[in-house]
């Protein structure tokens, strides 16, 4: 059995000669290590082969790295074998949305009058007109009120209406996934804090307390939109219809405990900003009647407007969070800038597929949406090396990645670890996925991609099995500390 990486061996590693790189192209079966030319200082590590055996992870194994100064890949494994990305698909998304879009985009949600104003009265319709800005929050939506009375209205006579038309109306990103999922919540080009609502409990001397709002740090306004009501039973936790445009959602009494919180999907998301907008207006003194969808684009008269951060913040909390509506709402926006015809995510995902294999050379790029939900979703370990490698010399993707921790055997984190890691993460159940960057203590970088996948076990998830199925949790476990293995042995033998 080969040895194991111990902290002492790995330290003293790192000042070790690299071995020289020798592919210049993406390969299509496993690369191995050289051995190094005679009279240089020997380096040993364990094996790739062994970290993989003796992890104990179910499924298939995948993963290439690459010199970041070469472009070259140093060592793969099953690099030809495409698997799901899962959330490291936000990186590809990242550097579309940066190509189509550039760093300085910004998305804006203006409120078009049209008719006239007259004595602060607009006889008229007024419109909350989406952008497609996947950052809008309550507080964004209060700026937006408090600007309609500092120009001038408090009452508008016509209709209010509300326009997401500048995307595709999605109930939801992924089928497949539970109902409740906050993190798959409907897509417009209006969308409100994620496109969630707050559900909160508290036992009360009669039951509970129960409130739907759309909450931020100022504000806690309620809505209609979403309902939700206590069922005598104690699965599922959670059952959802539609009926007449309002989301009904029932829980289970047997799940509350004594109180707590979460955030649901909202799949109304244009009547659901069209009515916070509408409850802050009223707290500033402004009158106007329930939101209506129009479907037809607005034109009328600028009366407010709200500029959204620059894009490079936006992907910078993207990555950091891992925000699905975020990923695919400026995926979206790149496909149309690149003049695709978007009419669903696959159609997008379609068109940055073919941007990568036009501009990135991933020809085996297959994609289903921007956020890596979909795990129908496939990539290449080595063809994203090797992209992400090109986007370290151009100083693209690197600052905004997240910092990855190294744990010790314990599992806590190892605040003294040599290695830096800028990376990001992909996790469904039975799928996890890693990649980025490692630099050594003496500043050499490489770029690498691990995807590990057991798609099998997570074919077999059904119905409520697939929020926590049974073994997800140490299978998951087990493919992090295979990465954290990989990404030293790298560091051992190709290291400065």
């Amino acid at each position: 059995m080969s040895k194991v990486i111990s902290r002492r061996f790995f330290l003293s590693a790192l000042t070790a000669t690299a071995a020289t790189p020798l592919w210049a192209n993406p390969p299509t079966a496993s690369l191995h290590p050289v051995p190094r030319p005679a009279g240089l200082g020997k380096v040993t590590a364990a094996a790739a082969e062994s970290l993989i055996r003796d992890s104990k992870v179910s499924g298939q194994v995948s993963f290439a790295v690459a010199d970041i100064d070469t472009g070259k890949l140093l060592e793969g494994q099953d690099v030809a074998t495409g698997l799901p990305p899962a959330s490291v698909t936000k990186a590809l998304t990242a550097l579309y949305a940066l190509h189509y879009l550039g760093p300085n985009h910004r998305f804006a949600t203006r409120l078009l009058a049209v008719g006239t104003v007259t004595n602060g009265v607009l006889k008229g319709d007024l419109v909350l007109r989406g952008g497609g800005d996947p950052t809008l929050d309550t507080n964004a939506l209060a700026g937006l009120a408090k600007s309609l009375k500092e120009a001038g209205i408090r009452e508008v006579t016509g209709r209010f209406l509300v326009w997401g038309g500048a995307m595709p109306q999605l109930k939801q990103i992924d089928k497949k996934q539970p109902v409740e999922a906050g993190y798959n919540p409907s897509v417009s080009g209006l969308s409100l804090n994620y496109n969630r609502v707050h559900f909160e409990w508290k036992r009360a001397s009669t039951g509970y307390q129960i409130t739907m709002d759309a909450r931020s740090n100022k504000y806690r306004p309620d809505v209609s939109v979403a309902k939700m009501s206590i069922a005598e039973r104690q699965a599922p936790v959670y059952t959802y219809k539609e009926q007449r445009g309002i989301d009904h959602w029932t829980v289970a009494r047997g799940a509350l405990g004594n109180g707590g919180a979460r955030w649901l999907p909202v799949r109304q998301p244009e009547i659901y900003a069209g009515e916070v907008f509408r409850s802050l207006a009223r707290s500033y003194g402004v009158q106007m009647a329930a939101p209506k969808i129009t479907q037809s684009a607005p034109r009328g008269t600028v009366v407010a407007s709200h500029q959204s951060a620059e894009l490079v913040p936006i992907l910078q909390g993207m990555l950091k969070y891992s925000t699905n509506l975020t990923a695919e709402m400026v995926g979206i926006a790149a496909s149309q800038a690149r003049g695709a015809q978007v009419l669903s995510l696959k159609a997008s995902a379609a068109a940055m597929n073919a941007w990568a294999a036009e501009t990135m050379g991933m020809t085996q790029a297959a994609l289903v949406d921007h956020s890596g939900l979909g795990e129908a979703s496939r990539l290449r370990a080595d063809e994203l090396a090797v992209v992400l490698a090109a986007a370290a010399r151009r100083d693209t993707l690197k600052p905004i990645l997240r910092d990855i921790s190294m744990r010790a055997d314990n599992g806590a984190v190892d605040k003294s670890h040599p290695l830096t890691v800028q990376a990001k993460t992909g996790t469904l159940h039975f799928v996890s996925g890693l990649a980025g960057y490692v630099t050594d203590t003496a500043g050499h970088e490489l770029a690498f991609a691990i995807f590990v996948a057991d798609t099998d076990a997570r074919d077999r998830l059904i119905g409520p099995s697939r929020e926590r199925p049974a073994g997800a949790r140490t299978w998951n476990s087990r493919a992090k500390r295979l990465q954290q293995k990989l990404i030293e042995r790298w560091s051992v033998v190709y290291g400065s």
